[in-house]
């Protein structure tokens, strides 16, 4: 039989941990972190953008005075070449002067060239103090401009220090993304550009308001937290609904206890989850696979109190009738082994009620489980045993047909008794235990210790289940096939096995595997591991010998 199995507790974090969406507009800082800080206000705190455009602008200014500097030293030279000029020219002047005074004295007919001379002399002195406002003009224009220069620098600073809130930069242009150095924000979304308007920063990257996107239901995630997931953005709602653990039984998400953490059961095989609460709310398990009945399946209620889960139900072996091609089968894989057993010993097929009250009447035997399932008798009795399969109805067993059998004891085993409902190769693996035990008692090894005796029965029990594994169908052979007849049904389950059965037999050997008792956990690996090393053949001479498992 089964022995319960010890089950998982999980503790995990009630919910995963938050994060933040910062949102901003076109002139608002989005940063890569979760939490959202305030830029800087003072007027000190000036950007490295905002400086670096006074210092082009200062330099721009000491270019454009350097340039003026120079167009001065060139009007300077002009201004001194024309002085030169005027001087020869005057000195011509005065040269004409003095002959044209000689002519008047012996010629007062020439009189007219001197107003001439006189009009072209004043002429240039004019020019040169025309010329020379027109040098004084210039310069006080460049001293206008500069002072217009200074001004619209004064008046940027001025307008960058009332400008709206800058990034962390403090600058009126976005941070940009390190892989845009100097460039342009990117949308993490759509890879697009970010122009004006609403931007989240979140997850390392800004994004459009619409690209920001739950990974579940795929509507942008407007609310001020979020969830995540394998790097994956989630609404908090759809991240509980797809991550948060659901209860297999009641089907709703596990409580948090007190330290508000979820803490749950699990199947260490199956894996099945469920509140710790349904351990001690009579939910029923499923007396084959020992999955709790969820509460939108119902289990299938045995006469005797125990339930059956649909899965199980569909390969399982209810009658004595229905059970002896499957006891052909083993009896050819113990021949198989050179263990044939020739005496003719009955399998019969009981109710929990009658493999108890057989069990009470045998003086033969190790029952150290919490339920037994199998039973190898020794001792004559009288055994109620079932003889047709019963129906199903309404979600119980009905018209359950049985009849007395009297055992008579022939030799050192009078019957092996098989608790009846259970599947077929859950059914088989106690059987191949329960036939192992016969034959011990036939070949004349006696008064073995338990661990000895259970742990050999469940080393033949486990190879046989290895053996229906590894042959992915039910391994059929001839002397199952000829046994066939009309008054037993058409096979013990063969056929191709559904993906559900498979899981079945590697349950049914994980529990062999894993069973902590002394007699049956203990026994099973220290009988397998002799086995391995030393061969079946070897092991049981060693047994038979000593009593004991060969080192």
């Amino acid at each position: 039989m089964i022995r319960g199995m010890g089950w998982l507790t999980k503790i995990l974090k009630g919910s995963s941990s938050s994060h933040r969406i910062s949102e901003g507009r076109y002139h608002d800082r989005y940063e890569n972190e979760e939490v959202w800080e305030e830029p800087p206000s003072t007027e000190d705190a000036l950007s490295d953008f905002d400086q670096e455009e006074i210092d082009r602008a200062i330099a721009f200014s000491l270019v454009e005075e350097d340039e003026r500097s120079a167009l001065s030293l060139v009007e300077d030279d002009k201004k001194s070449a024309r002085s030169s000029v005027h001087e020869h020219e005057e000195e011509e002047v005065e040269e004409e002067g003095s002959v044209s005074s000689l002519e008047e004295d012996h010629n007062d007919a020439v009189s007219s060239p001197e107003p001439e001379q006189h009009n072209r002399g004043s002429n240039y002195p004019s020019e040169e103090d025309h010329k020379g406002k027109k040098v004084i003009d210039e310069d006080s224009h460049l001293e206008e401009e500069d002072e217009q220069l200074a001004k619209a620098i004064q008046e940027s600073l001025n307008m960058n220090l009332n400008s709206p809130p800058r990034n962390n930069h403090g600058s009126l242009f976005p941070r940009l993304p390190s892989f845009f150095p100097g460039v342009y924000r990117i949308c993490a979304g759509c890879n697009g550009e970010i122009g004006h308007g609403r931007f989240l920063s979140c997850m390392g990257g800004v994004w459009h308001p619409e690209c920001f996107r739950c990974h579940a239901c795929n509507i942008p995630i407007s609310d001020y937290e979020f969830s995540m997931s394998d790097n994956r953005p989630f609404h908090k709602s759809c991240y509980k609904e797809h991550h948060h653990p659901k209860c297999d039984v009641c089907k709703n998400f596990i409580p948090t206890n007190g330290a508000g953490l979820i803490e749950y059961r699990a199947h260490p095989f199956w894996l099945q989850k469920y509140c710790p609460s349904h351990e001690h709310d009579g939910t029923p398990r499923c007396c084959s696979c020992e999955r709790m009945e969820p509460r939108d399946t119902k289990y299938l209620l045995l006469d005797d109190g125990r339930k059956l889960c649909l899965e199980c139900l569909d390969s399982s072996i209810m009658d004595t009738h229905e059970c002896q091609p499957l006891y052909l089968e083993i009896q050819d894989f113990y021949e198989g082994l050179n263990m044939k057993i020739e005496q003719q010993v009955p399998l019969l097929l009981v109710e929990r009620q009658a493999l108890n009250e057989a069990m009470e009447g045998e003086k033969h035997g190790h029952h150290h489980m919490p339920e037994t399932r199998g039973l190898c008798l020794s001792e004559e009795q009288t055994i109620s045993t079932i003889i047709r399969r019963p129906r199903v109805g309404a979600g119980r067993i009905i018209d359950m047909f049985t009849e007395p059998y009297k055992l008579v004891r022939k030799c050192e085993v009078t019957a092996i008794l098989i608790l009846y409902s259970l599947p077929r190769l859950l059914t088989g693996s106690i059987l191949a235990h329960e036939m192992m035990h016969a034959w011990l008692r036939l070949k004349g090894y006696s008064n073995l210790p338990p661990d000895v005796e259970e742990g050999i029965c469940q080393v033949l029990a486990h190879m046989w289940l290895d053996s229906e594994i590894m042959a992915g169908s039910s391994g059929t052979n001839a002397a199952a096939a000829s046994s066939s007849s009309s008054s037993v049904p058409v096979s013990s389950k063969k056929g191709k096995r559904s993906q559900f059965e498979k899981q079945l037999g590697e349950f049914f050997k994980h529990q062999i595997e894993s069973d902590t008792s002394a007699a049956y956990g203990d026994g099973f690996r220290e009988g397998n591991k002799a086995v391995l090393k030393y061969g079946l053949r070897s092991t049981l001479e060693h047994i038979r010998l000593t009593g004991r498992f060969p080192c």
